[in-house]
């Protein structure tokens, strides 16, 4: 666990008030306008891919690099808990969704999955405000994102498979989520960072890690784009699920902090599980999707998670979770 500081002197209006002016966010902001302005600021596809998993190997090896030195036991009941929330989050999105009789099995179990998985870059964008305030998480917590990542796609996808009587697609789904590029670079990230320990890692040249801010600031810029370039697909999502979209996050992440707490975590560490839960999957959900779901409609599940979900946990779900947490506490 990282030592006490700053953070947890601010008020829930500081929180706020740093996170809407701290680097990422506020590139995310100017990639919007940008699009909103007809600028293209898209970064090129290499450079894109190289930020990406620049951001999930460091993460994985972070990760890993804690659990070398971390007992079981201290792991255990987070770990129990994380699973359990990607567990129950598909299936309660699944039957909320479901009451709704325009949608469909494909199309509920598609956002179960989206809003059952995790978004690794809200996460780093959770890790980066901690780490920029100086307030106190568990150093394991990359370990508990490789957890959650996999397990609410396959509940959702299984649910499908069960309410339709099919299978198709679904084997190769399942092995699109295990051997996807984020897994892979989280969990090889875990590894090697168990591997070689924290002297290991402290042989890595010191740019590798102090450029990560700055990697997680041009990968948002191109995000912000991504998620404007949304905005017209909102008449696809409709008003109820611009509202489910809004409200999930709220709910999920109240959801995780409580978990959190209850298990004993601190703080800072029951806040990032809240925004995990909070937040919805748009690289490795929509990949399995595509290939199991092909006739589920990607307005809604694309359009929720990555147009709505994912701006409004940057701006307002993690200063929200992070004062929720500490009120719990």
């Amino acid at each position: 666990m990282r030592p006490a500081g700053r953070g947890d002197l601010l008020s829930p209006f500081e929180i706020a008030q740093m996170n809407l002016t701290s680097p990422p966010v506020m590139a995310f902001g100017a990639g919007a306008v940008a699009v909103l302005a007809r600028r293209n600021l898209r970064l090129p596809t290499a450079l894109y891919t190289v930020l990406s998993g620049w951001l999930l190997a460091s993460i994985g090896i972070k990760g890993g690099v804690a659990l070398s030195h971390t007992p079981l036991a201290a792991i255990a009941l987070p770990a129990a808990a994380t699973i359990l929330l990607g567990t129950a989050i598909p299936v309660g999105v699944y039957a909320l969704l479901r009451r709704r009789s325009r949608f469909g099995v494909a199309d509920a179990a598609a956002m179960a999955a989206h809003y059952g998985s995790v978004s690794a870059v809200t996460f780093t964008a959770a890790i980066a405000f901690l780490d920029a305030t100086a307030t106190p998480y568990e150093a394991f917590m990359p370990s508990l994102l490789v957890m959650l990542e996999v397990p609410a796609i396959l509940v959702a996808l299984t649910i499908a498979r069960m309410r339709s009587g099919s299978s198709a697609g679904w084997g190769h789904a399942v092995r699109e989520v295990v051997t996807g590029r984020g897994i892979v670079l989280l969990a090889g990230g875990l590894v090697a960072g168990i591997a070689v320990g924290a002297s290991g890692v402290a042989k890595v040249p010191s740019w590798f890690t102090a450029a990560f801010l700055i990697a997680l600031t041009l990968f948002l810029l191109d995000m912000g784009m991504s998620a404007a370039s949304r905005l017209r697909d909102f008449r696809v999502a409709g008003g109820y699920l611009t509202v489910f979209a809004l409200a999930a996050p709220v709910v999920h992440g109240l959801a995780g902090v409580t978990l959190g707490t209850l298990v004993g975590m601190s703080a800072g560490g029951a806040a990032v599980l809240g925004i995990m839960a909070a937040s919805a999957s748009y690289i490795a959900a929509p990949a399995a999707v595509r290939i199991a779901l092909p006739e589920a409609n990607p307005g809604y599940y694309l359009t929720t998670s990555i147009g709505i979900t994912f701006p409004f946990n940057l701006v307002v779900g993690i200063p929200l979770m992070i004062s929720v947490a500490r009120w719990m506490a």
